[in-house]
């Protein structure tokens, strides 16, 4: 390695480091690492520009106003009331349920966002009906991330491994969505059997359903949730088709927002006398609770790890695994597969996502191997391992910050002792799905 290669690794890993440590926002340690990377070895705003992944993020953006309105109009609230009313609310077919739910929602909205309403009814629901919400907050998390590893949209690696390499919707879904579900199948029933001695009221205390909270009283705005809902579906048949239609999905995130936007807006001027600059304001607001700290994250991280691509170290990475796999693929889609596993349970699987692309560019341009048969195991690997432990994906954060938020302290020992065996557990189905199928 040469001297801007280790200066920038030496940068790479630093933040790497930060980001373990988790004293410092994510978002400010990747803007610094941008910074320097950027002096160091980028040097022009050009070289910055090229290095930022525009599709991921306006993506992202469109998504996140999307999912603001819908959560405005009282939508998941109203979802999960719905889903607990249609299993009688008992709690073991409770659990079933919620965990598809937490996969299904997640192959179309981002997994941070299906924690973020999930955990807090899960939690909700414990109370109400006097049992032990913690069991299914861990499989909760793990179906997001399971689920989310089966579509483009479903997380935010697969969304940075699709657009990096031209890959579809319909692609992941027709690639990694049968293997994905298969391994939620394997993970519903590891984590029925090992909690289903807790999935029953305390003390056997029966209750009164009659005094549950309905449905519809979830419901803040019928007309903003009639009109989030009709966006929400025009966007996924979107996503659906766009390797059809050829739309980009930086569009389909324009189109997520502008037309969320717009029923706010719409909204506002028709049931109440406000002027358009009143009206504005309720635009103003959904925009305001877009994660503007997680889009300038992912805007650091994008400058950093272009900077180690061009400085020349991801082909040195490249080169170490194809190396190691001695030219056979089957030995080359396992390493992937469970380097980023078991990298993406340790750091958060996002930045791994990001340093892993240029990886995988370099090692099919070098092998002549597909670039589809090594962006699977990448997609699967760092999805599926982020379920690791507490911090290998964003969701598992928010999951358990919720919960302890709300009295439901869930320790290091206790999540891996039954998140890790079942990460090990699908990514070694994937593994030989994998295999059979690409290999």
């Amino acid at each position: 390695m040469n001297a801007e290669q280790i200066i920038a690794t030496i940068i790479f890993v630093t933040v790497f480091a930060l980001l373990i440590w988790g004293k410092i926002h994510r978002a400010w340690v990747a803007l610094g690492g941008a910074a320097l990377i950027t002096a160091i070895v980028l040097r022009s705003p050009s070289n910055v520009w090229n290095a930022i992944n525009w599709q991921t993020i306006i993506f992202i953006f469109g998504m996140m106003v999307m999912v603001e309105g819908m959560a405005r109009s009282g939508f998941f609230r109203w979802l999960c009331l719905r889903v607990a009313k249609m299993m009688g609310y008992d709690v073991p077919r409770l659990f079933i349920a919620f965990m598809l739910v937490s996969g299904f929602l997640s192959m179309f909205i981002d997994s941070i966002t299906v924690l973020l309403f999930l955990a807090a009814i899960i939690i909700e629901l414990g109370r109400l009906l006097k049992f032990n919400p913690v069991p299914l907050i861990i499989a909760a998390i793990f179906a997001a991330n399971t689920g989310g590893s089966a579509t483009m949209s479903g997380d935010p690696p697969n969304i940075i491994i699709g657009t990096s390499f031209g890959l579809s919707f319909f692609d992941f879904l027709m690639n990694t969505g049968l293997i994905a579900w298969i391994g939620m199948v394997a993970a519903l029933i590891f984590f029925y059997l090992v909690f289903r001695k807790t999935l029953k009221p305390d003390g056997g205390i029966a209750v009164d359903t009659s005094k549950l909270p309905q449905p519809s009283e979830a419901i803040t705005d019928r007309r903003l949730f009639r009109l989030s809902t009709f966006v929400f579906l025009i966007v996924v048949g979107l996503l659906v088709t766009h390797h059809i239609s050829h739309i980009h999905v930086a569009t389909i995130g324009w189109i997520a927002a502008g037309l969320t936007l717009l029923a706010v807006l719409w909204i506002k001027l028709t049931t109440t006398n406000s002027n358009f600059g009143l009206a504005f304001k309720s635009d103003w607001e959904v925009l305001k609770g877009v994660d503007w700290k997680t889009l300038l994250f992912f805007f650091g991280l994008f400058i950093t790890v272009g900077g180690l691509d061009k400085a020349g170290v991801m082909a040195l990475v490249a080169g170490f695994i194809g190396q190691s796999a001695g030219g056979n693929l089957i030995i080359a889609i396992s390493m992937i597969l469970w380097i980023s596993a078991f990298a993406s349970a340790i750091i958060d699987n996002i930045p791994f996502a990001m340093a892993m692309v240029p990886v995988v560019r370099a090692l099919s341009l070098e092998q002549g191997w597909s670039i589809q048969s090594l962006s699977w195991p990448l997609a699967l690997g760092t999805d599926i391992g982020g379920n690791g432990t507490p911090i290998g994906a964003s969701a598992n954060v928010v999951g358990l910050a919720i919960a302890e938020r709300e009295g439901h302290r869930i320790s290091w020992g206790y999540y891996c002792k039954y998140a890790l065996p079942a990460m090990i557990i699908v990514v070694g189905i994937c593994n030989v799905l994998l295999i059979l199928r690409y290999a």
